[in-house]
């Protein structure tokens, strides 16, 4: 029976394993460890409604004070977890010891940061509350020339924010094309116009040679040559998981903590879930690591409940689904848009909407939208959940 539960991580994962464990009825001492120092908040509306002013942050808070009480929660916020001793079963938080016979790991990912370039002011990357405070208050200060390096959903967003305050804003991708860890080419291209129709300047195949200014960036130049007039930089080139603590645990890590389907690492009593783990993919004989906020809840919910009832534990079989919202349109994808076959249910992509499932062997697999009717790619998400027939889906549909 376990007594001593401890989540590490005040992330979205986090804070739903805490609620999951005392709703199924645990009663036994439960500790929260986060790195960031702010109550536990909603990442996923920084780059979108946070930063352009549509919402304030007590509504991108995830549970208040008074919520963590009830809870019974033991907090140590702003105290970021330094290693882990698996056979004594403690954690080292700063100068503390804190033991376990129960271990979430929700750590969640960090921004990629090329070195040297953060040696500079006005330069950013957008993963917690601070940094888009930080960003909003330089997009909001006089005129400043924005340069968004790297063409993710994230960095998407970015641009369309810069925009929204009628800033003079570039965004640059190495890849050839937008949204390229996504999906591809052809299905990003109604994005990429979209933020040109807005007046983003979008530049894919070309990247950063160098960051050039004294103590301040003014310049970015290009690996074609091209120099770009920039007072506020925002990188978004992707994530790594916030696993360095663990280094020297003994837990097996591979770009993310390595579990089973239950979501069990490779130590007793401890589960990883969200951004920082790495699972098998259902149906497949490959591993997977997500770094969606839907995923990130239901992994918590279903590890919380394995933990307490290994013997009942069962396998995760969540589908992956992110969406992204910019210049008022809405981006979807639901399932992995790798895929042999694509069959678009409505639209295509030289139109300004459209709706497309994704087939692998005999079975849908993903589903893209773009634009469109909230309640037809909800129905295509369903097909992806239930591996419809892709013959079937597609005879339907002709």
């Amino acid at each position: 029976m376990l007594s001593n539960i401890v989540v590490v991580g005040g992330s979205v994962a986090g804070v739903q394993a805490l609620e999951t464990l005392r709703a199924a009825g645990y009663d036994g001492r439960l500790t929260l460890v986060g790195a960031d120092p702010e109550l536990p908040y909603n990442p996923t509306p920084l780059s979108k409604e946070l930063l352009i002013g549509e919402m304030e942050e007590d509504e991108v808070r995830l549970i208040t004070e008074e919520e963590l009480a009830d809870l019974q929660v033991d907090l140590h916020l702003g105290t970021p977890a330094q290693s882990l001793d698996l056979t004594s079963r403690k954690l080292r938080v700063g100068t503390s010891h804190l033991p376990y016979d129960g271990l979430i790991i929700a750590t969640g990912s960090q921004a990629v940061r090329p070195r040297g370039w953060f040696d500079l002011d006005g330069v950013h990357t957008l993963r917690t509350l601070d940094d888009a405070r930080r960003i909003k208050e330089a997009m909001s200060t006089g005129s400043p020339s924005v340069v968004v390096v790297g063409a993710g959903f994230i960095g998407c967003e970015i641009a369309a924010a810069a925009r929204h305050f009628g800033l003079d804003v570039t965004l640059v991708e190495a890849a050839p094309s937008a949204l390229q860890r996504a999906v591809r080419p052809d299905l990003a291209e109604p994005v990429v116009r979209l933020h040109r129709a807005n007046g983003v300047r979008v530049t894919c195949g070309v990247g950063v040679a160098r960051l050039l200014g004294t103590e301040r960036v003014d310049k970015v130049e290009l690996t074609d040559g091209t120099v770009l007039d920039a007072d506020l930089v925002v990188v978004g080139i992707g994530a790594v998981p916030a696993t360095g603590w663990l280094a020297d645990s003994g837990l097996a890590v591979d770009d993310g903590v390595v579990t089973d389907a239950t979501l069990r690492t490779s130590a007793p009593g401890v589960h990883a879930v969200g951004d920082a783990a790495r699972w098998p993919r259902p149906g497949t004989h490959e591993t997977i690591r997500v770094e969606h906020w839907t995923n990130a809840r239901e992994q918590a919910r279903r590890a919380a409940l394995n933990l307490l009832d290994p013997g009942a534990a069962e396998p995760y079989t969540g589908v992956p689904y992110v969406w992204s919202d910019q210049f008022g349109q809405r981006f979807q994808l639901a399932g992995t848009a790798r895929a042999e076959h694509v069959h678009f249910l409505d639209g295509s992509p030289e139109e300004e909407s459209y709706l497309a499932v994704l087939g692998d062997g005999d079975k849908v697999v993903g589903a893209v939208g773009f634009g469109g009717s909230p309640r037809q790619f909800n129905r295509a998400r369903r097909l992806v959940a239930g591996g419809a027939s892709w013959p079937e889906t597609v005879g339907r549909d002709t």
